[in-house]
């Protein structure tokens, strides 16, 4: 994770986002323990209310469930919800922004596709998931 904070939202919003950020990129799996409060305050000098807030999100998200004395765990399934709530974000907010830029600047579907090729190959390893290479989801 990141060790900056920026002032655009609350600490504890960031590091929820963060830890949403880590199970869609695979990096915490189904079934994986959070870092525990105490790690996650110290390593980033927060206040461990402020982490337990971040994480009690999650657990009210139902992406993560307590176990009493053991810690907290990513929940079967969560990637996948995530997964829809984010494509539902970015197609209702991001993607309207994005196709209006891309008809005011003229863009054709191929302009696009090179410059997507042209980007060094692990940027690109990055931003591809199966979900992205089906068929259905092309437009």
């Amino acid at each position: 994770m990141d060790r900056e904070w920026n002032d655009s939202q609350p600490i504890y919003r960031q590091l929820r986002d963060r830890v949403v950020a880590m199970i869609l990129d695979g990096v915490l799996k189904e079934g994986d323990p959070l870092p525990s409060v105490r790690n996650v305050a110290a390593e980033y000098r927060v206040n461990p209310l402020t982490v337990l807030k971040g994480y009690q999100q999650l657990v009210d998200e139902g992406l993560v469930e307590t176990r009493r004395g053991r810690g907290m765990f990513i929940n079967t399934g969560a990637r996948g919800l995530l997964l829809q709530g984010e494509r539902q974000k970015f197609l209702g907010e991001e993607w309207p922004r994005i196709y209006e830029t891309i008809q005011r600047l003229g863009l054709t579907a191929e302009e696009l596709l090179e410059a997507q090729a042209r980007r060094p190959s692990g940027d690109r390893a990055q931003s591809k998931t199966p979900e992205s290479n089906s068929p259905e989801k092309e437009s």
